[in-house]
């Protein structure tokens, strides 16, 4: 990516109806991967996320709690949803409340344009419900109830019965933009990712698309309706929304972010795709504005092979991870260990083997030891390097290979490709020592250039590893950064540019190294869930 170029990336906003769970950990990591990888390619970079707190959900949950919506909203941002942001070390540019003024005013003017232009009628719906999803279903969409759900109709998300509806609400005139969808489709193969999501939506579409439901009357939790105050608007038009209004778009007039950094990649979890790659383009089309960039559908994270769902009692907290392991372990394992774009399993056996045996054993004894090893060879000091053999050119064309190949899985949003380009370095390094024997070659006065050449290409090797693997583990690289002295001569890690990190070289002989404390220390206890 050109330095100068634009990239902006955003969460879906998350319910307030319960606390976070791994599963929204999965999604900010990921999103906060990416922002932080561009961010650091010189990319003008911009990152969102936030919560979702209208609807009947909302409203039921608070009610049930004894509580008014807005005082559970307010509740669960301050104690959950804001605290789970520094629990896995993300670094977002904006926090988007749908409760917020800025938002809700947006929304109402979005509206309004679309009702002006002729593209909102009034009618009367009749259908299947799910609170849970806060979207009528089609019969199809569901399966039949067993147990004490027998004879009913039941969501396959939720597991929940769904109700029957029926009353007067506004309708989108969404089916008009049915052609224009599959033409977006078309012309742009990559707007839904991955591929497999992709030709889902576009078999939805060319089913054919109805008129969309786009305000309720039975309660009254939500932005109102601007001409008719007796209905609100529909919980997901209002969400969707929420990616224009945190970048200040108004209709008519001028809004420095929006004309900066829209379109915006949605990175989405794939139950939740539908809305995100047919409905909010197809909003965005009425109302003559582009289409978001991309579509990135993953999948599940599954626990005892059901999706993670507080309802069902497969919720886990991400502190319950953080506390044990650390956040950097946590980014690590759900970016690495699961393909992103396909549904994962979590299990605590899976996150403590890796733990040990590719953080503390790979990439962390790896950074131990070099560091050790000039301080303990060189006082301290980075050495200078001599003549290079095969095994240092290797070295430094995996280095090379790693930092481009990473960089491409980046842009196709394959974070777990990435994450493994990257570790070869860590492998090849751990080869390198393992033949070289530098605490052989230390023994032998007259190997002292060769000493240092193999000293000074693990560490530059490190260097590399500390730029590269910043965007995922910011803590770990940061303490090595600072362990090999690079500041003074290079500056701030968080200004290193990504696409400079393959070039060999860079860490200059001389930089005194600082004692480095173990980055992923030994687990003593047992981790359980």
């Amino acid at each position: 990516m050109a330095a100068g170029d634009s990239f902006s990336v955003t969460t879906p906003i998350f319910y307030v109806n319960d606390a976070p769970h791994i599963g929204h950990a999965y999604t900010e990591v990921a999103v906060d991967v990416l922002a932080r990888w561009h961010r650091q390619s010189g990319a003008d970079t911009w990152s969102l996320t936030g919560t979702d707190e209208h609807g009947q959900k909302i409203l039921r949950t608070a009610v049930a709690n004894g509580v008014t919506p807005k005082e559970w909203a307010d509740k669960l941002v301050a104690d959950a949803w804001i605290p789970l942001l520094k629990t896995i070390d993300i670094a977002n540019d904006d926090f988007i409340r749908t409760t917020e003024e800025r938002h809700e005013s947006v929304v109402q003017q979005f509206l309004q344009k679309l009702y002006d232009d002729g593209l909102i009628y009034d009618g009367e719906y009749e259908g299947y419900y799910c609170v849970g999803c806060e979207e009528y279903k089609q019969q199809s969409d569901l399966v039949d109830g067993a147990g004490e759900f027998a004879g009913q109709y039941v969501c396959p998300i939720h597991g929940r019965p769904v109700e029957v509806l029926k009353e007067k609400n506004y309708f989108f005139r969404m089916s008009q933009f049915q052609q224009r969808l599959l033409a977006l489709y078309e012309s742009q193969p990559d707007f839904i990712q991955p591929d497999s999501l992709r030709n889902e939506i576009v078999s939805f579409v060319r089913r054919g698309l109805d008129d969309l439901s786009i305000s309720r009357q039975s309660f009254d939790w939500g932005v109102r309706v601007p001409w008719d105050d007796k209905h609100v608007v529909y919980v997901w038009f209002d969400a969707l929304i929420n990616y224009i209004s945190a970048l200040g778009w108004r209709p008519d007039a001028p809004a420095e972010l929006f004309d900066r950094f829209w379109p915006s990649s949605h990175i989405v979890g794939k139950d939740i795709a539908r809305f995100h790659a047919v409905v909010w383009p197809a909003m965005l089309m009425a109302a003559d504005l582009p289409v978001p960039r991309r579509v990135f559908g993953h999948g599940w994270l599954l626990v005892g092979g059901e999706k993670m769902s507080k309802s069902k009692l497969t919720g886990i907290a991400p502190s319950q991870i953080t506390e044990v392991f650390g956040s950097d372990a946590f980014r690590y394992y759900f970016m690495r260990a699961i393909a992103f774009g396909q549904d994962g399993s979590f299990s605590w056996e899976d996150l403590a083997a890796r733990y040990q045996a590719e953080l503390a054993n790979g990439f962390g004894n790896l950074a131990s030891r070099v560091v050790a090893m000039v301080g303990r060879y060189c006082d301290g000091v980075v050495p200078e390097a001599g003549a290079a053999s095969e095994a240092e050119a290797g070295i430094q064309r995996t280095v090379a290979d790693a930092a481009g190949t990473a960089s491409a899985a980046i842009d196709r949003f394959a974070i777990h490709d990435a994450i493994a380009a990257v570790w070869s370095i860590v492998d090849e390094l751990n080869g390198y020592l393992t033949v070289q024997e530098p605490w052989k070659v230390a023994k032998d006065e007259s190997q002292a250039e060769r000493l240092h050449t193999i000293l000074y290409t693990a560490a530059e090797g490190l260097r590399a590893l500390a730029v590269l693997l910043s965007p995922v583990l910011p803590q770990a690289t940061q303490k090595l950064w600072a362990a090999l002295g690079a500041e003074p001569h290079l500056g701030a890690l968080a200004d290193q540019r990504i696409p400079d990190a393959g070039e060999w070289g860079r860490l200059p002989a001389g930089a005194r190294t600082q004692a480095l404390e173990a980055l992923f220390p030994r687990i003593e206890h047992e981790a359980t869930a």
